[in-house]
């Protein structure tokens, strides 16, 4: 009966102590890539929060310069895809938010080519609300 308790208590301390190191690697993973030196907050700041800002602004104007909300869509999706490069992915949240980027942009990209600013205002909403929204409800910090 003891070496059943003792296994079950020496069990349990590892599960937790896993849980403990993968949780640290999930939190660590989302800072800073593995190889790479850009962080998730240079991305953001750099990349993803300005282009974003830089679209919902071209999207808002009345004559609308397709040629460059394309460049920012094709941006944006690119950066969707490095946000989950290099291991910076902790979670199915992140995942989810981050396809949710790489396929609206893909969307508004095709829109700007049909010159469809009501596709494209659409793709942007969902752009931001299942993808940055989405994700900075849970991780932003």
């Amino acid at each position: 009966m003891r070496n059943v308790l003792s296994a079950r208590w020496l069990l349990a301390v590892v599960a937790v102590t896993g849980v403990a190191l993968l949780a640290g690697e999930a939190a660590a993973q989302k800072v800073k890539g593995k190889t790479r030196p850009a962080t998730t907050k240079q991305l953001m700041k750099g990349l993803v929060a300005p282009t974003c800002g830089d679209l919902k602004k071209l999207l808002e104007e009345k004559e609308v310069n397709w040629e460059t909300v394309g460049v920012k869509a094709a941006v944006l999706s690119e950066g969707g895809h490095l946000l989950m490069d290099d291991g910076r992915c902790p979670d199915g949240d992140w995942a989810k938010a981050c396809k949710a980027i790489q396929e609206s942009a893909a969307a508004i990209l095709e829109a700007a080519d049909k010159k469809d600013a009501e596709g494209a205002n659409n793709a942007f909403k969902k752009l931001t609300g299942e993808g940055c929204a989405a994700c900075h409800k849970v991780h932003k910090t």
